[in-house]
């Protein structure tokens, strides 16, 4: 898609108004779906890797988000630089408020893609019954800016909701996860080229890149084992800050993103609506529904397959080891911190705060997961033997109905086993 055909492109031409957003090219995608990627990878590496937390995170970002949504929005014109970091913040942020409800809260992904999918609705609603248009081209007075950032907020938080509800449905691993949003990405493409609905093929196209960003960025940081290409979050999340870097500047140079420089060299497109085309367009965006919901449940009725290390922990969970014999081989700094993390959990049980422990314990799930690379040569059978024990306290504190004897057995042993 390389521009909006909606009849307020007319109108908007003799605005003095300059608009907020870029243009629809390539480009735009381009930096999209890198925007999104890092939005999965950056989020996880400072939520787990560096051990900050949820909520913690949350917390800052939402604060950052507030500090460059103010600056994007005081500016009177598109600037490449702002809006694209306004961009991965609201990314990073999406993302977290999604994990916070599924992490944290323990609400199902198919309730809160529902309920995100309703919030998006309603944003659209009050916008188009305030403005009269939902054109990106029409982005030049404060409450149309205000609705825009909103709606690409919840974008993103449905994207993630999404895309992690369809791999739990799925069992699809890093990779080929990957082929579902950029299937549909394309069959939107074609929609919107046959006269479907400009403006309602953007925000499709818009909310699918949310996905595929994501299990791009899921299949670079994850480790060989699973079919992914082992870079970590980290270096997952510089690659593709530096590609964000990058096309960012060469955007500013050249400025063929500018909807009004970009107006000069492009002749305007038609303003007025083929009705037919556009509601063949919206039966075919149906079909397109219909199909994908018959593939989820297709895929969901298929037995899903076992990552290496679970099918590791299958095999081996008869071997016991002693304290001395599963910790002796790895760094005692890296025990250290996964020991500290599974005592924060308990303690947190004990005293009453299951969210906050369920919270706490996927810190330890992606420290130990992120560690593997390194661990898991040193002593393959250690490794397995602490694996198994992690995935017991994870089984036990994501239970439908956890039982706090459980979760605390299941703690106290793996605490054993690092003491």
């Amino acid at each position: 898609m390389t521009s909006v055909q909606t009849a307020e492109y007319a109108r908007r031409s003799g605005a003095s108004a300059l608009n907020k957003v870029p243009e629809v090219t390539i480009w735009f995608w381009i930096i999209k779906i890198l925007c999104t990627t890092v939005g999965e990878s950056f989020a996880d590496w400072i939520n787990m890797t560096l051990g900050v937390g949820l909520e913690a995170t949350a917390a800052i970002f939402t604060m950052v988000l507030a500090v460059v949504i103010v600056w994007q929005m005081r500016l009177p014109r598109y600037v490449a630089g702002v809006y694209w970091l306004a961009v991965v913040v609201v990314s990073v942020t999406g993302t977290l408020y999604t994990d916070i409800l599924t992490d944290s809260l323990g609400v199902p992904l198919a309730l809160s893609t529902t309920a995100f999918s309703i919030v998006l609705a309603a944003v659209f609603g009050v916008w188009y019954f305030r403005e009269r248009t939902l054109s990106i081209h029409s982005i030049t007075t404060f409450p149309r800016e205000a609705f825009y950032w909103l709606a690409v907020l919840v974008t993103f938080a449905l994207g993630t909701a999404t895309g992690d509800w369809t791999l739990e449905l799925t069992g699809w691993g890093a990779g080929v996860s990957v082929l579902l949003p950029a299937g549909l990405i394309v069959a939107v493409i074609l929609g919107w080229r046959l006269g479907a609905n400009a403006v309602l093929s953007f925000w499709l196209a818009y909310i699918l890149t949310r996905p595929l960003g994501a299990n791009l960025g899921d299949w670079f940081a994850s480790p060989s084992s699973d079919h992914g290409l082992n870079l970590g979050t980290a270096l997952t999340s510089v690659i593709f800050l530096g590609a964000i870097l990058v096309t960012v500047v060469y955007l500013t140079l050249s400025r063929r993103d500018v909807i009004e420089e970009y107006e000069k060299t492009h002749a305007a497109p038609s303003v007025q609506p083929n009705l037919l085309r556009e509601r063949i367009g919206l039966g075919y965006f149906a079909v397109v529904a219909a199909v994908t919901v018959g593939v989820l449940v297709w895929a969901n009725a298929q037995p899903h397959a076992q990552s290496a290390g679970e099918s590791e922990n299958a095999s081996s969970s008869s071997v016991q080891l002693t304290p001395a014999q599963a910790t002796k081989n790895f760094p005692p700094a890296e025990i250290t911190k996964f020991r500290m993390i599974a005592q924060d959990s308990l303690n947190k049980l004990r005293a009453g705060d299951q969210k906050g422990a369920t919270a706490r314990i996927k810190d330890l799930e992606t420290a130990w997961d992120d560690d593997q690379d390194s661990l898991e040569p040193k002593d393959e059978t250690a490794w397995t033997f602490l694996d198994g024990q992690i995935d017991t306290v994870l089984k036990a504190m994501r239970a439908s109905s956890p039982s706090s004897a459980d979760e605390q057995k299941a703690l106290t042993d793996l605490l054993t086993s690092l003491s």
